[in-house]
């Protein structure tokens, strides 16, 4: 790999870093720029889950308030999460993603509705539900969401301040506080399986992680200046636009026009 295509790696990790630690789908701009560089679609995706690591745990640390402040609430969802990511990463490990793929837009796409509409949601699901089985219900949503981050990963972030929000977490803070950290918990799940199975990268992972490390320790920063919402407002145009671009990709020119 030449310097040009090393650093252009570096810039990529830098901006996906910020970005999926202000609100997640960063894989808009490193699985392409993975792929650019010449590793296959499948080792791409797992190379891609080890190169952004460090740009949510980098986040963490300016949410140790929020994350002390839930206290003990936090173990049965990074259980909860862990399990489903484990699921969703042994699946890739033995099926090609192109079925599931087909999903990603309009995963992406409720993800979106779900945290621009995620209080009135949960209202609507305690009611018909009760408290018990209503919590249930959105912890099922959570697991589900971890199978597909463990399999592939687009959006999740945006995917996880929805079910945040459901479960409770109104505050944006909050949200992205525990969007970081089940993405961090989970991700480090999902690169022990891939590692075993021989799909990374590690050589070019390094490269996008050295950019993503620093994009994180800065993104978290940056969101936790910015009005709320604002920030809310960016999510959901960046959720649109991120199922578009998706929906465009897998769908075909037919859809976008071309």
């Amino acid at each position: 790999m030449d310097w040009i295509s090393a650093g252009f790696l570096v810039v990529v990790g830098v901006v996906g870093g910020v970005w999926n630690a202000v609100a997640g789908g960063a894989t808009l701009f490193t699985f392409p720029a993975l792929m650019a560089a010449g590793l296959p679609p499948v080792v791409a995706n797992a190379t891609n889950y080890l190169a952004l690591l460090p740009s949510n745990a980098a986040a963490l640390p300016a949410y140790r308030d929020e994350l002390r402040r839930m206290g003990p609430a936090l173990w049965p969802l990074v259980c909860v999460s862990g399990a489903g990511a484990a699921a969703g990463s042994l699946l890739l490990m033995v099926s090609t993603p192109s079925v599931f793929l087909n999903l990603v837009p309009v995963l992406i796409l409720v993800a979106t509705a779900l945290f621009a509409f995620g209080e009135a949601v949960r209202a609507a699901l305690l009611r018909a539900l009760g408290h018990g089985r209503g919590d249930r219900a959105i912890r099922l949503l959570l697991f589900v969401a971890s199978v597909y981050g463990g399999y592939f990963g687009a959006g999740l972030g945006i995917i996880l301040l929805a079910v945040a929000q459901m479960l409770g977490y109104s505050h944006f803070n909050q949200a992205n506080a525990l969007k970081n950290l089940l993405a961090t918990s989970f991700t480090v799940i999902s690169i022990v399986l891939f590692g075993v199975g021989g799909l990374i990268d590690w050589p070019t992972a390094a490269l996008v992680m050295l950019g993503s490390t620093a994009g994180g320790f800065a993104g978290a920063r940056i969101a936790k200046r910015v009005n709320e919402r604002y920030l809310r407002f960016a999510v959901v145009a960046f959720g649109l636009v991120l199922s578009a671009v998706f929906a465009c990709r897998q769908y075909g020119g037919a859809l976008c026009g071309a």
